[in-house]
């Protein structure tokens, strides 16, 4: 039995922006790696090979880039594939990226939606001690009554979900399938919220990451805000993305009118930029505070082992490593990594297949690793 890491005492602070460094609201400050204090060749070399045509192993890479101390170092753009479904192409032809592409989330959704209850708790709208009160769960002497939005946001809610998207195979397709594809698409918080309860709430053993979990979080909080499905896309893009200078996202509803918040939200690249500086200066922008003071660590905070040294906290991972890296992550590579000891945010969006995984994380960590330490 291999023993699980051991976690830090304490968590890595987090910088805050240099005084002569200006928030890119509109525009991104850039600066080159040799200002940066990194040899430029390297960098460069591990970004050719992240982001040049097919990876054997990572796969293709849409787009990448890397910001030090709040300035973009470097932005790479590549190609992907048009694809005309009805011709079902095998190997459709492919596309330059631009700048203002709208690039797919995936669960890196799930950190937006974090930030979402962020606001509501500092606004007094949420304690994260409070049971959530799905109105599946109302009956008398439901268990799942006693689930909280802490619960949900660690994922250990306990209730039953199988989250798989490689192994396919058989009659019955996993929940998250079923959710996003299938029967449950048309109200997703409601097929998750009706799952059986398999352990205690709240407890270690009721960990099961699970996108499901997520859409219950996002329909409880427009039903908590009294928000319909306009109402709460103004509120993310009121309270949480525009006061970053995103503008033009593109956030996915079900028909059911909640925020797909497991799993779609497009962004162009320096935008997925400006929402990893927004985590790593711990929820603040430009003198404004977007979610309350504490509440980035608490989603970065390690609590239930995946693989190897990488936990999940609340709606973000976390590392058992001394730098305190931490990041939002999304099926098929897509990555936001913040690492506070560098004050380096490393940004991915592309298609990685599973065996790819931990090598794509592998060269993410080598490229941040190449900048001074603070």
């Amino acid at each position: 039995m291999t023993a699980e890491p051991e976690l830090p005492d304490a968590l890595v602070p987090l910088p805050s922006q240099p005084e002569d460094v200006p928030w890119p609201t509109e525009e991104w400050p850039r600066c080159s790696a040799a200002d940066a204090g990194v040899d430029e060749a390297r960098l460069e070399a591990l970004l050719d090979e992240l982001c040049d045509g097919e990876h054997p192993l990572m796969g293709r890479t849409f787009a990448a880039a890397v910001v030090v101390g709040g300035r973009l170092v470097a932005e790479r753009y590549g190609m992907w594939p048009v694809r005309d479904l009805r011709a079902l192409e095998p190997n459709p032809p492919l596309e330059p990226i631009e700048p203002s592409t709208r690039l797919l989330s995936w669960s890196m959704a799930k950190s937006i939606t974090s930030l979402a209850v962020g606001v509501a708790v500092g606004d007094g709208a949420i304690s994260l001690d409070d049971p959530v009160a799905d109105p599946h769960w109302q009956a008398p002497g439901d268990p799942r009554s006693a689930i909280t939005w802490d619960d949900l946001l660690t994922m250990r809610p306990g209730l039953a979900w199988t989250e798989e998207y490689y192994d396919l195979d058989g009659d019955v397709l996993p929940d998250v399938v079923t959710m996003l594809f299938g029967d449950g698409a048309p109200d997703m918080a409601a097929f998750a919220a009706d799952k059986e309860l398999v352990n205690s709430p709240g407890s270690p053993e009721a960990y099961a990451y699970s996108s499901g979990t997520t859409n219950i979080v996002s329909a409880a909080l427009a039903r908590t805000l009294g928000l319909d499905r306009d109402g709460m896309e103004c509120f993310l893009r009121e309270r949480v993305l525009e006061p970053i200078g995103v503008r033009d996202a593109d956030l996915r509803f079900d028909e059911a009118g909640t925020f797909i918040g497991s799993s779609y939200a497009y962004l162009t690249l320096l935008d997925w930029c400006r929402f990893g500086l927004l985590a790593i200066r711990g929820g603040v922008w430009d003198g404004r505070r977007v979610v309350p003071e504490g509440w980035i660590d608490h989603g970065r905070r390690a609590r239930s082992p995946e693989e190897g040294d990488k936990f999940h906290g609340a709606h973000w991972w976390s590392w058992a490593l001394p730098d305190g890296r931490f990041a939002a992550h999304g099926f098929e590579g897509q990555r936001v990594v913040c690492h506070p000891t560098r004050d380096v945010v490393c940004v991915r969006l592309g298609k990685t297949g599973a065996e790819g995984a931990q090598p794509l994380t592998d060269h993410l960590a080598e490229i941040a690793l190449l900048f001074p330490r603070l």
